[in-house]
């Protein structure tokens, strides 16, 4: 991965390059890319331990995730690369609101970038925490040098090379972090008696375990624990580390291939991530509570494997680590520098300024997560869920309605953005009755309300242009 990351640091000429790799990535290299940044260390760590924990309950996320990957890329992936481009080159997520409604203000693009840096301090923070748990299992090494070692391994390519370095790191670390969540149900449930022993250790810890429709405590789940769980989809439309590789990939004539790629992908790495979960309760003596339930990959791998082979395996939770946060330390730093920096401080910078800028925004930003990482009892896949849902509310219903709906202007924008965030953050912080459902749907609709709603209160016809790409384009958006 450094190897890589000294290359693509030779190949990084400007800003672009830096930023979106100067849009020159292939459908392989943008799938694989855009699925390992997805799903971080959560995937084999935070997903198998709520597999563990709560038993095919966890099939609903995986649902949803895999519906939400398909029509992330069907809806979204080609019409934004398309608009991106005509939308005066946009090359990050604040600055296509921005050129998209003509915001000569600059209030829009302020607006997301400080959303961005927000919600991407928590998940950040996530993947830093998985690496201290991976290290401290392992080595034994004490928890907050295993998270700082961690960073300090990310850290380092990010600085140098860039969006080639980490979609290319990102290749690699998806077809390891698929062969590892394979290869351990493969040889697990052989061990417990195939898949009949398999189910029936499960279901002698727990019935519940083997049934979708009710929790642990064999009550009826209940339609809005469903829903929540389902609406992990919702996230992707508004993820920008995501939304980059879409902006990032050569033509909208490789998307189609791209989709394919990402959505069996996916697919698969979902599946296994919950069979390893379930793999764990039957084949594992001693039972794991609490935050610990997220270890059981590591622990199914050290009791299944010779350690060379353990090795590898271990070494794709680093790489699901390394491919997300590198990713969201990236498109930070991007805010940082071609959101903020540029426009209110430096408007006259050199390509060789903003570069640097950028690099040292990826060491400010990695320093502020390590700090939010520095408390071992936080659950990976809370820090995952707040993000998360952050993004999809703040920015899904903004964007998804920007590439579709001519009468939207900058002001139903800003209220979505707005709306959708803040939403997900006052919504965390209430329980009881219908504030159990997770924050990214009421965050989602409120968005999309408010954008619908403002847009046609302010609606005038020169406020709500939309460019006519197709003829200023050859290529179709899809």
């Amino acid at each position: 991965m450094m190897f890589i990351g000294y290359l693509a640091w030779r190949r990084t000429k400007n800003l672009s390059d830096y930023i979106l790799g100067g849009r020159r990535l292939g459908s392989w290299v943008t799938a694989m890319s855009a699925s390992a940044s997805d799903m971080s260390g959560w995937l084999l760590l935070g997903l198998p331990g709520y597999a563990y924990a709560a038993g095919l309950e966890a099939g609903w996320i995986a649902l949803g995730l895999l519906v939400g990957t398909y029509f992330n890329w069907r809806l979204v992936a080609a019409r934004l690369r398309h608009y991106s481009v005509i939308a005066g080159d946009s090359q990050t997520l604040p600055e296509f609101f921005e050129n998209r409604f003509h915001d000569e203000t600059r209030l829009l693009r302020t607006v997301s970038a400080i959303f961005i840096l927000l919600f991407f301090l928590f998940y950040t923070s996530s993947g830093l925490v998985a690496g201290g748990k991976l290290f401290n299992a392992v080595f034994d090494l004490p928890y907050h040098w295993a998270v700082t070692a961690g960073a300090l391994v990310i850290v380092i390519y990010t600085f140098f090379g860039g969006f080639l370095a980490v979609s290319w790191t990102d290749l690699f670390q998806g077809l390891l972090m698929a062969l590892a969540l394979l290869i351990v149900p493969l040889i697990a449930i052989p061990g417990l008696g195939g898949w009949g022993g398999t189910f029936s250790s499960v279901s002698e810890t727990n019935p519940a375990l083997l049934n979708a429709l009710i929790n642990v405590k064999n009550e009826p789940l209940g339609l809005l624990a469903i829903i929540s769980l389902m609406a992990w989809g919702l996230g992707y439309f508004g993820q920008p580390h995501i939304l980059a590789r879409f902006k990032a990939i050569r033509s909208v004539t490789e998307i189609p291939a791209a989709r394919r790629i990402a959505v069996s992908w996916v697919s698969i790495t979902l599946i296994c991530a919950v069979l390893v979960g379930l793999v764990g309760i039957g084949y594992l003596e001693q039972p794991l509570q609490g935050a610990d339930t997220e270890k059981v990959f590591i622990l199914l791998v050290d009791a299944l494997f010779h350690p060379v082979v353990a090795g590898l395996c271990l070494a794709a939770i680093l790489a699901a680590i390394m491919s997300t946060a590198d990713s969201q330390l990236l498109v930070s730093a991007a805010a940082l520098t071609s959101d903020l920096y540029k426009p209110f401080f430096r408007r006259a910078a050199s390509e060789q300024e903003l570069i640097w800028t950028g690099r040292v925004a990826v060491l400010v930003i990695a320093m502020i997560g390590l700090v939010l990482a520095w408390d071992p009892e936080r659950k990976i896949l809370d820090l995952v869920a707040y993000a998360w849902a952050g993004f999809g509310a703040a920015f899904g219903p903004t964007l998804i309605l920007s590439l579709y709906w001519r009468r939207m202007n900058r002001y139903g924008a800003l209220a979505g953005i707005i709306v959708g965030g803040l939403t997900v953050v006052i919504w965390k912080q209430l329980s009881g009755g219908l504030f159990d459902i997770y924050e990214i749907v009421p965050g989602f609709i409120f968005s999309m309300l408010s954008i619908v709603v403002i847009s046609l209160l302010t609606h005038t016809p020169e406020k709500a242009v939309l460019l006519d790409f197709d003829k200023v384009s050859g290529e179709s958006p899809g």
